[in-house]
């Protein structure tokens, strides 16, 4: 296992600004020894939930892998039905690792036919450090802000209050194209206390440079784990939503 070295010496090691000057939308940098875990869609461990915090309604998710839509061969489908306004919670955990502390989020998502029925589209990931708090880097594009989010604990670990943070950058499910794929990446690190730096995120290439630190670590008692959610919350009274996954990539180094 390698050692975890702070933040600020990794950076100065590999040299490279968070965001080097060039290209309008220069891509997100991805250190070239990164660690690559890739067709996360693909792993047979996902699991759904409803998430009780979307409100009093229902929700119910269906999952299976789909030849078409897709661009690998093997997208992950989400079929999403619920009431009030309620969102399904679905994840897979994809190994263990305490000392990565650079992350890009890599993924493609199609939402079919409509995107009516949408709230938000949120693209988690938590990690277990060493000193066995749990990290939450929480996104979304929040339909109802018309932002892009991101969580903090505006507590502390052991007393946790997470909570929804809009940036000035605009996002709205229900303004993306559907049936066609769109990319999403976001960038984000920590450090070793848990305080997570949000560097940005891009949608179909479009860059927006966010540079926000936030507390984000959480005393949850969880083991060591690498873990993504993706969610769909509802929309209305009474819905349904059909949103593809594929070619899920995290890079961590």
């Amino acid at each position: 296992m390698k050692t975890l070295l702070p933040l600020a010496i990794l950076c100065s090691a590999i040299s490279v600004p968070a965001f080097a000057s060039g290209p309008a939308n220069p891509p997100p940098y991805i250190y070239p020894a990164a660690l690559v875990t890739g067709q996360i869609q693909g792993l047979t461990n996902w699991q759904g939930t409803y998430d009780t915090a979307t409100g009093s309604g229902t929700s119910n998710g269906q999952m299976s892998l789909a030849s078409s839509p897709s661009l690998s061969g093997s997208a992950r489908k989400f079929v999403t039905t619920f009431t009030n306004s309620a969102g399904e919670r679905y994840w897979t955990s994809f190994g263990a690792d305490t000392a990565s502390s650079h992350f890009v989020w890599d993924g493609w998502i199609y939402i079919a036919n409509s995107n009516a029925g949408i709230a938000n589209i949120e693209l988690d990931m938590n990690q277990v450090m060493s000193n066995g708090q749990t990290v939450i880097y929480g996104f979304q594009c929040d339909g109802y802000s018309g932002t892009w989010d991101y969580t903090e604990n505006s507590g502390t670990p052991q007393k946790p209050i997470d909570r929804w943070v809009h940036s000035q950058y605009s996002c709205n499910p229900r303004t993306w194209a559907v049936n066609t794929w769109h990319h999403v990446q976001v960038s984000y690190s920590r450090d070793d206390n848990g305080n997570v730096t949000y560097h940005g995120v891009w949608l179909d290439g479009v860059r927006h440079a966010m540079s926000v630190t936030v507390p984000s670590s959480f005393a949850l008692g969880w083991g060591s784990v690498l873990l993504t959610n993706f969610q769909i919350d509802g929309l209305g009274a009474s819905g349904a939503a059909t949103v593809y996954l594929d070619k899920l990539t995290i890079y961590r180094w």
